[in-house]
């Protein structure tokens, strides 16, 4: 087992697996052995795969929340964001402290269009820690899709401040002060920041509304 840490420490996964294959021939049901062989594969992106071995470790150790947060990773990267959200809920009743089951339940409510529960997480998260520049930047995208333009531009606000390079933002930010605040001037400076940022689906917005 100490070797497969090892080996996940040094980002070699099929090493790894391997170690901890040796521990399930011993002891098929090890919670702990079944839990690093599924986050292998997932480092690998073999999400299928690596679902029936976290479902495993459930099996093995229901009450330790990571192989229902893992399972849930795993969920969201194959799009089965209800899954992923039954998983995550699992895991945050075991463990309400961990905040990063707030910020991934998060995404999935987002990309589920579940918006106003998705900024509950968000604020839960940024509880934690306020000068995270990515939840920032996804509770702007719940709240335009909540319809809450202010809101919205508060977020975003608060995500190129912490990360001015994410010119996702930028575009954002531009376009929630084209169409629903009406702030031509700050909404184009927005967008030609984006495309300064290498973020091109700005220049359509820019050719259209800006000078």
């Amino acid at each position: 087992m100490k070797a497969g840490i090892e080996k996940m420490d040094s980002q070699e996964w099929e090493g790894a697996i391997s170690l901890f294959d040796r521990v399930l021939d011993q002891n098929p049901s090890q919670g702990q052995a079944l839990n690093a062989k599924g986050v292998a594969l997932f480092q690998m992106e073999k999400y299928k795969e690596a679902i029936p071995v976290f479902s495993q470790g459930i099996e093995a150790d229901s009450a330790s929340y990571k192989p229902w947060f893992n399972r849930g990773n795993a969920h969201f990267e194959l799009g089965n964001f209800k899954e992923a959200i039954s998983d995550y809920n699992m895991a945050n009743r075991l463990d309400p402290a961990q905040t990063d089951i707030y910020y991934n339940r998060g995404v999935a409510l987002l990309s589920n269009e579940s918006y106003e529960d998705a900024i509950l997480d968000f604020d839960m998260a940024l509880q934690s820690n306020p000068n995270q520049a990515l939840v920032h930047f996804n509770k702007g995208k719940a709240q335009m899709g909540n319809n809450d333009p202010v809101g919205a531009l508060e977020s975003l606000t608060n995500a190129v401040n912490l990360d001015p390079k994410n010119g996702a933002a930028y575009y954002l930010l531009g376009v929630t002060r084209l169409s629903a605040l009406n702030q031509k001037n700050e909404g184009c400076a927005d967008l030609k920041m984006a495309l300064s940022l290498g973020y091109q689906e700005a220049e359509t917005w820019i050719n259209d509304f800006c000078d």
